[in-house]
């Protein structure tokens, strides 16, 4: 568990590269691969201007990527699963690497589609671009793999010196290219990118992401967050935008000043039905908290349920996994 948390925080770090030391893990990523060391180290402020840095190389050989790093990482999960057989590599890998995978991988993928995205912005230019980003060995992004290697083994040390140490980068025969850290870093309790006041992800050089819970979303949208108002939502087009705005601004709030109407009461509370177009109803129950606060008040809660919920009463026992026919509490908390 020490090693997975070390990586995890190798995956998320922010802020300078350490030169020197990524420099040196390269040279020793090459002599590993039985390479010669790389004439020039070149270093850009992002993976965006890595790849533009990449197109300007001349002669820099092609790309050794392949010796340096897919071969390495091959050999070395062969020789541990050799080693620890099918089931001793399963539980190797699903108390490591497997821990750091689903993150780590959705936020390379974000930023490989926000590199296309500056970088190409007519279709027929994509293709260069996704080319040069094959090219890309991830560094600290790679920390889901090297987590489960870590402390086994010599063969994976230059690589896991440029992770611990900076970004994305790209080795060739003569050169090599590589990217900083972002400096800023914003991720919910899910691991997704998520900030509402600026970009989740930002590198020095200006490139950067915008998203709310994982979903990308434009600068400009977020700046006009603060100043929402029911009519506003109502009136943007794209459903997921829309949904972005609602999640913002409060379901309670939204059924509050759109003067929404209740669609059933009962015992458990009060169904509430929002009808958006070209998007699947919103749906929610309010319920009041049998248990009072400490100043005697009782806490108002509002819980989103399935679209094709009819009564308060099924919504609230589906909020237990329960039929409304089976949902009898002898007290509701």
């Amino acid at each position: 568990m020490q090693h997975v948390n070390s990586w995890r925080d190798v995956a998320a770090a922010t802020g300078a590269a350490d030169r020197a030391a990524a420099e040196e893990g390269v040279r020793r990523a090459y002599r590993l691969a039985g390479l010669a060391e790389p004439e020039r180290i070149v270093w850009a402020e992002s993976p965006r201007a890595a790849v533009e840095a990449v197109e300007k190389l001349t002669d820099a050989g092609r790309s050794v990527r392949e010796e340096v790093r897919t071969r390495p990482w091959a050999e070395e999960r062969r020789r541990m699963y050799d080693e620890l057989g099918p089931a001793g590599w399963s539980a190797l890998w699903s108390a490591t690497g497997a821990q750091l995978w689903e993150t780590t991988a959705a936020l390379a993928e974000r930023i490989r589609a926000g590199v296309v995205a500056d970088l190409a912005p007519r279709p027929t230019e994509e293709g260069a671009v996704r080319l040069v980003l094959l090219d890309a060995v991830l560094g600290q992004h790679d920390a889901a793999w090297l987590a489960a290697f870590d402390g086994r083994g010599d063969r994976l040390t230059g690589l896991a010196e440029v992770a611990r140490t900076a970004g994305w980068w790209w080795p060739y025969e003569r050169a090599v290219v590589i990217s900083e850290r972002p400096e800023v870093l914003h991720r919910d309790e899910a691991g997704r990118l998520d900030h509402g006041e600026g970009p989740a992800l930002a590198y020095r050089d200006g490139f950067a992401l915008y998203a709310w819970r994982g979903m990308p979303v434009p600068a400009a949208f977020l700046a006009e967050l603060a100043s929402l108002t029911p009519q506003r939502i109502r009136e943007e087009e794209n459903a997921e935008l829309r949904r972005v705005m609602l999640e913002y601004y409060g379901y309670d709030r939204y059924l509050t000043e759109s003067g929404a109407e209740p669609v059933h009461r009962d015992e458990t509370g009060i169904l509430w039905r929002i009808a958006l177009d070209g998007d699947e109803d919103v749906v929610m129950v309010e319920v009041v908290n049998s248990t009072p606060e400490p100043d005697g008040t009782h806490r108002t809660y509002w819980l989103r349920v399935p679209p094709g919920t009819r009564t308060a009463k099924d919504g609230v026992a589906w909020t237990f996994g329960l039929e409304g026919a089976a949902y009898a509490p002898v007290r509701q908390t």
